[in-house]
C-alpha cells in the first residue's frame, strides 16, 4: 500500500508540473462592439494578447498562435443549377445545419506546419475543416461539392478568409492579428478564439466576444422585417410598384 501511495503522489506531482508548463493566454479585441450604420464600408479588428506562464512571467517556449473569428452559425439551403435546353434550372439541393455566417482564421505559420490534420479537424482550423453538418442523408461527394461551393461563394464575398502568417508574435509574449470585416458583415455575437500550439499540440485556448449590430434606421428596418415579416413584404411590394409608377410618369413627362 505504501508503494502504491508513493506512486500516486509521484504521478500527481508529475501532472501538476506538466500543467504548470502550459501557458495562459490573455486575449483582447480592439472593439467589442461594431455598429453598422448608413455608409458603413467595413472595418478592421485588432485581436491581440499575451502568452504568459501560470505565474504571470514570459513564456519560455516559442508557441505558434492561431486566431479564429467566427460569426453566428445558421442553417443554409444550397441549390445547384444546371443549364437544361438553354434554361438554368435547379437540379439538386441540400441544407447545411451549422454554417458560420462569417469565418476568418489567422496563424503565425501555415496551418499544416503547426498541427496535423486530425487536430485541425477537431478545432476547425481552416476553411476545409469546417463542420457544416448537412441535414438528412447525402452522398459524400455531393456534400463535398456543396460545401466547397458555399466556402468559395463566401470567400468571394469577403465573409470567409484565411491569413497564413497573419499573426505576429513579439518576444514570445505579445501577439496580434488584424482581421477585416466587410460592409455586408452579418449581425450577431462573434467569438474570437485564440489557440497556443506547441509541437503540434494545442496547449492553451482563450476566447472573447464581439457584437456586430445595426443602429439607426437600419436597425429599425431590420427589427420591423424580423418581427412583422408579412407586413414588411407587402410594404416592399407597394414601394416597388410605387417607384415603378413614379418612374413611368417622369419618363412620360420628358
Amino acid at each position: 500500500m505504501r508503494g502504491i501511495g508513493a506512486s500516486l503522489v509521484a504521478l500527481l506531482a508529475l501532472l501538476l508540473l506538466t500543467g504548470a508548463r502550459d501557458p495562459i493566454l490573455v486575449p483582447e479585441v480592439s472593439q467589442h462592439e461594431v455598429n453598422l450604420q448608413q455608409g458603413f464600408t467595413g472595418t478592421e479588428l485588432l485581436l491581440f494578447g499575451a502568452i504568459l506562464t501560470p505565474e504571470g512571467a514570459r513564456a519560455a517556449q516559442d508557441y505558434d498562435i492561431i486566431v479564429v473569428l467566427k460569426g453566428p452559425t445558421q442553417s443554409v439551403v444550397l441549390r445547384e443549377k444546371q443549364k437544361v435546353a438553354g434554361v438554368w434550372i435547379n437540379v439538386a439541393s441540400t441544407e447545411l445545419r451549422s454554417a458560420p455566417s462569417y469565418f476568418a482564421i489567422a496563424s503565425s505559420k501555415p496551418i499544416d506546419r503547426i498541427v496535423d490534420d486530425k487536430t485541425a479537424a477537431i478545432y476547425e482550423l481552416g476553411l476545409k475543416w469546417l463542420q457544416l453538418s448537412p441535414i438528412g442523408a447525402i452522398d459524400p461527394e455531393e456534400q463535398q461539392r456543396f460545401s466547397a461551393g458555399l466556402v468559395e461563394l463566401n470567400r468571394r464575398n469577403g465573409l470567409y478568409r484565411e491569413e497564413e502568417g497573419g499573426v505576429k508574435v513579439s518576444e514570445q509574449v505579445l501577439y496580434q492579428a488584424r482581421i477585416g470585416l466587410p460592409s455586408r458583415v452579418p449581425t450577431g455575437i462573434y467569438t474570437a478564439e485564440t489557440y497556443a500550439v506547441y509541437k503540434g499540440r494545442v496547449v492553451a485556448s482563450a476566447s472573447s466576444q464581439v457584437e456586430v449590430r445595426k443602429l439607426g434606421i437600419e436597425r429599425a428596418i431590420a427589427n420591423f422585417a424580423e418581427n412583422y415579416g408579412f407586413a414588411y413584404g407587402l410594404l416592399a411590394v407597394f414601394v416597388s410598384v410605387g417607384m415603378g409608377w413614379l418612374a413611368g410618369r417622369l419618363f412620360a413627362l420628358i
